[in-house]
């Protein structure tokens, strides 16, 4: 029950962190504006909300003395893509102060990034955040103030990977992966080679194989009436 619960905690920050990524992407776009920012920010925080109950749950679990060894072997995975994660977040904060910075609202001193992306990503936002209809109350200037608050909540994510790493010392080198390397995209060919009309890798190989064995023939079959006609014109010559 412990495990499934922090596997759900986690799965909702990927999501929170993945949707924050794509947001960020379009700061200084044709999608850009104050809707976007109120956006980045309220997402922002769900994932630092997301990440503060991850930390506290898997915390505790991996501090538990009576884990077995398969339960430990198994949080201390969650661990590593928690932080993975969280490596991840702080990047995509670093890289939207730095897109803010660069193409402010209300004072453009930049032409806007010609994305290819127009329109509202309210719906991504709210997806992320199991938001029906996000509604906005943004000040004139919130791309000015958040960047301000986007600032210290950039030193207390370093703060809380610092104390991540000072309460549980879990070397990402140390974890096992569950898979093999490239397990996931054997699994995506052997995928699509079951699929209804697809053709499986090894059935493309001999498909291969007929196809040589027949030019072969083919060439030789040629070759030999051509030595055939030679004979006869030199004989009747």
């Amino acid at each position: 029950m412990l495990r499934e619960e922090c596997k759900a905690l986690l799965d909702a920050l990927n999501k929170v962190t993945a949707c924050y990524r794509h947001l960020v992407l379009t700061i200084g776009g044709t999608s850009d504006s104050q809707n976007l920012r109120e956006e980045l920010k309220k997402t922002r925080q769900k994932a630092q909300e997301l990440a503060v109950a991850n930390r506290n749950k898997l915390t505790s679990t991996l501090k538990d003395k009576s884990l077995s060894k398969e339960d430990k072997a198994e949080f201390e995975r969650l661990w590593v893509i928690f932080s993975t994660c969280m490596d991840i977040l702080e990047t995509d904060m670093r890289r939207a102060l730095e897109l803010g910075q660069e193409y402010p609202l209300n004072i453009p001193r930049r032409h806007l990034i010609q994305t290819g992306m127009s329109g509202g990503t309210s719906g991504v936002a709210a997806r992320a955040m199991s938001v029906q209809n996000m509604k906005y109350d943004a000040e004139h200037n919130i791309d000015v103030m958040d960047l301000k608050d986007l600032e210290n909540e950039i030193n207390q994510v370093d703060e809380m990977m610092y104390e991540m790493e000072m309460k549980v010392n879990v070397p990402q080198w140390s974890v096992e992966a569950k898979q093999n390397p490239g397990a996931e995209l054997k699994n995506s060919v052997t995928a699509g080679a079951s699929s209804p009309g697809a053709v499986s890798v090894e059935e493309h190989k001999t498909a291969c194989d007929l196809s040589k064995l027949l030019a072969g023939l083919v060439f030789s079959s040629v070759l030999i009436v051509a030595i055939i006609l030679a004979v006869c014109v030199v004989k009747l010559s």
